[in-house]
């Protein structure tokens, strides 16, 4: 193809461009590289299909889809003035369109058009634009799928199979004369309607209350339902054809009337400049990074407390999988929380990796291995491992409690959770965040407005809980933000910045110094209370987590020690003497005599029963005390009888009869078989070794440059060999047949072919099958002939290999320049 010829088609189109172009096109559409196409005429086919075609839609902004919305309602092919024309309107409507929106689109257009001729939905010179088919198919109006310009079909279109009379009685009511030429007629009432000048004539003549009818179709729908006897306004218009009927009860506005009544603009409002997002609040950047750091704070003790409910063993699983809503409301409850709140940090758990199923056939959740590995990190690298696990990930948890397509309820780590969009939404939302000032929140309207007009066809989803799930996730992604210290008060975080700039280390360097230092003592106070003013250290925090129990959380977190939380910390393996010894070693305040009361009051007591394996039994050194259970009503129901004068025999299992006499309000251990104390240290129970969930792709990954340059090469030699011209064989030889077939020679022939160009340094045609019993064409430039195989350079794998001479179905030449 010359260079001065225009393509005739898109693979003509692609053909012509250059090795970059070919690699921004595959890059910009990945879909086309699954498998590598054989040649350039398999790529522009592929490049047509709906689904494709459909994606790439979906990826353009919504001045880029305005302008492919303008030329699937232009004629085809279009000169790049009528699509200019169709965005800015002619010029003649009383002033509406703005000069300013007028001088926008045409600066814009240039760009839009480069954007879609790079993704091949577009191709052709200026003169001659065309609108892939796929595409105008989609985009184009008709009466099952609605032009989103608002535009009805041509007159041609709404016209055909009108009988000629009905079409002579048009251009009479219309002023035209009349023609027994269907065609004729359809052209001269096109001509009308795209006459400025006859048209406003005609509109002159035309009733008030049918210019209001005209009014309603104008900017879509332009379809409308009529009676059998239409009002005269209705009448006047259907008379004159600007009111073609689609049936016998609904009419439509032939196009070229309705951008007539336009002034010549396909949409009422063209957007060529992304809507700005605007600033709601301005803040002090270090009050910003303080209040993040704070949050960021709470969130590494929220995971953690999250996952201490479970450290024993989690809730079971639901059938369908997920957590049930009686376990979400409880974990709710634990965290102080709501429930979408509590169903963000257990997904976000899940998605760091730090929270998994078992595995057992009770399957139940439980913390992995991975936590106890995130507790020995600095909580800086604990924030930025959270943080990292929670851009990426595909599982939306603000669907909790939704619905499904087929009206199931989605649960919290349940499946149908997961939304491929929701990691790109994040993404793009502290992009443009960051892209603010520091310290400056965004206005969420103009910041929605702005995500719309970024990705208009990426709203819908086909799971059917919206039509606007992009704007959803984009909200959902300012409270999760908020919640997890990527912003604070609204507005972006240094630490944040840094973390999507130069990473994980740079974050976490500068949050570090805002997080508060971990403290090694408590306020111990005389009404059994202890107060920690801030963040404890590990092991002080574990401790006091089991000899007391957390009454109240804020700036400062209380502590309350009760009987039952002591005997837990005896139950754990602690002596009163050692329980004594770590509250006067962390106390900045004198222990107070009613604790030290009520942990040798409790130590005096604990142990003094002793349940075992019978299935159970009691046993106690005082006498009185067994008489005393026996006596009391509460214990009917575990079945006692007395075995000797210190024992009591159950039928209950040992863990039921230790509850139970604890509810009875006695102070029970557990007795192992050889007669010892067994002590239950705080439940450590933990899933095998597992992988965080793996986000569900959106698409094929973008490919890198060294793929797309091997894609490239590829695709051009394998167009080499498809489209390359051989040379002509004289008739009645039995070289290369038909295009498109294999070329076939006798096995001699073949031998003497490929060794002449491997003497000659030629390059040659042959047919070939592979082991699989595949057939292909290729062109080879061999090296060397011999042991019955041919070295070669295959142009179509762009490589050397190997071919073997048996499986060579024929051998044909190249056809020299100009020749063919």
């Amino acid at each position: 193809m010359g260079t001065t010829t225009p393509p005739r088609t898109l693979a003509e189109a692609l053909r012509a461009r250059g090795d970059e172009s070919l690699a921004g096109l595959l890059r910009a559409r990945p879909d086309l590289l699954n498998p590598v196409p054989n040649d350039i005429t398999q790529l522009a086919t592929r490049a047509g299909t709906r689904a494709s075609v459909v994606r790439a839609l979906e990826h353009l902004d919504r001045f880029a889809l305005q302008t492919a919305e303008a030329l699937a309602v232009a004629q085809d092919p279009a000169p790049y003035d009528t699509l200019l024309s169709l965005l800015t309107g002619d010029g003649l409507d009383d002033g509406e369109q703005r000069d300013d929106v007028g001088a926008a689109v045409t600066a814009a257009l240039p760009g839009a058009l480069a954007t879609l001729r790079e993704q091949a939905l577009v191709w052709g010179e200026d003169e001659r634009l065309r609108l892939v088919r796929t595409a105008r198919e989609l985009l184009a109006p008709s009466p099952q799928h609605p032009s989103p310009t608002g535009l009805g079909p041509t007159v041609a279109e709404a016209t055909a199979g009108m009988s000629p009379g009905r079409l002579q009685e048009i251009l009479v009511a219309s002023g035209l004369p009349a023609t027994h030429d269907p065609v004729s007629a359809v052209a001269a009432l096109s001509a009308l309607f795209t006459d400025r000048t006859r048209m406003a004539e005609l509109l002159d003549t035309a009733p008030v209350e049918a210019l209001s009818v005209l009014d309603r179709l104008v900017w879509g729908p332009p379809y409308g339902e009529v009676t059998p006897n239409p009002t005269p306004p209705v009448k006047w218009l259907r008379d004159r054809g600007l009111l073609l009927p689609v049936s016998t009860r609904t009419v439509v506005l032939p196009r070229e009337a309705a951008l007539h009544l336009r002034a010549g603009r396909a949409h009422r409002v063209p957007e060529p400049v992304p809507p700005v997002v605007e600033a709601a609040a301005e803040r002090d950047p270090q009050a910003v990074d303080r209040a993040a750091a704070g949050q960021a704070f709470t969130a590494l003790s929220t995971v953690e407390e999250l996952l201490k409910l479970w450290n024993g063993g989690g809730p079971a699983i639901l059938r369908a999988g997920g957590l049930s809503v009686r376990e979400l409301k409880r974990v709710a409850a634990a965290l102080e929380v709501t429930e979408p709140i509590a169903a963000f940090w257990v997904e976000l758990a899940y998605a760091a990796g730090l929270l998994a199923t078992d595995g057992e056939s009770d399957e139940r959740y439980a913390p992995t291995p991975a936590y106890d590995e995130w507790l020995d990190l600095p909580a800086q690298d604990r924030w930025t491992h959270l943080a990292t696990a929670w851009l990426p990930a595909t599982r939306v948890p603000g669907l909790v409690g939704g619905q499904d397509a087929k009206g199931r309820a989605l649960s919290a780590l349940g499946p149908e959770l997961d939304r491929s969009g929701a990691p790109e939404v994040r993404r793009r939302v502290l992009v443009l965040f960051a892209q603010l000032p520091p310290g400056t929140a965004p206005d969420p309207e103009t910041l929605l407005r702005r995500l719309r007009w970024e990705r208009p066809l990426r709203g819908s989803s086909p799971s059917g809980e919206g039509t606007d799930l992009r704007s959803r996730l984009a909200l959902w992604t300012l409270n999760e933000a908020e919640l997890l210290g990527i912003t604070g008060r609204g507005a972006l975080s240094s630490q944040a910045r840094a973390l999507q700039a130069e990473g994980e280390d740079a974050a976490g360097a500068l949050l570090a110094p805002l997080l508060p230092e971990p403290l090694d003592h408590v306020l111990l106070q005389a009404d059994l209370t202890a107060v920690a003013p801030g963040p404890l250290e590990r092991p002080l925090a574990e401790t006091l987590s089991v000899l007391a129990d957390v009454e109240s959380k804020g700036g400062a977190t209380v502590y309350r020690f009760t009987p039952g939380s002591v005997r837990r910390a005896l139950d754990a393996g602690q002596a009163a003497a050692d329980l004594h010894a770590f509250l006067a070693a962390h106390s900045r305040t004198p222990v107070p005599q009613p604790l030290s009361y009520l942990i040798d009051d409790v130590a005096r007591r604990h142990g003094h029963l002793r349940i075992g394996a019978a299935s159970a039994y009691v046993r106690c050194d005082d006498e009185a005390v067994l008489n005393e259970i026996l006596a009391d009503r509460r214990s009917t129901g575990l079945r006692l009888r007395r075995l000797a004068p210190t024992v009591l025999a159950s039928q209950a299992d040992p863990g039921s009869l230790l509850e139970a006499l604890r509810e009875m309000g006695y102070a029970p251990a557990a007795e192992s078989a050889e007669g010892d104390v067994l002590i239950t240290r705080a439940g450590a129970r933990r899933t095998p070794p597992r992988t965080p969930p793996v986000p569900v792709p959106e698409g094929p990954p973008t490919p890198d440059d060294t793929l797309l340059g091997a894609a490239v090469r590829a695709i051009r030699a394998g167009d080499t060999a498809a489209t390359v011209v051989r040379k002509e064989q004289p008739e009645g030889t039995t070289g290369a047949r038909a295009s498109g077939s294999l070329p076939r020679t006798t096995s001699a022939e073949t031998l003497a072919t490929v060794q002449a160009a491997a003497m000659t340094g030629t390059a040659v045609w042959i047919g070939y099958v592979n082991a699989e019993g595949a057939a292909s064409q290729r062109v080879i430039a061999p090296v060397r002939v011999e042991g019955g195989f041919v070295t070669a350079y295959d142009h179509t794998a762009d490589e050397v290999r190997t071919f073997a001479l048996h499986r060579i179905t024929g051998v044909a030449e190249l056809a020299e320049d100009g020749e063919g």
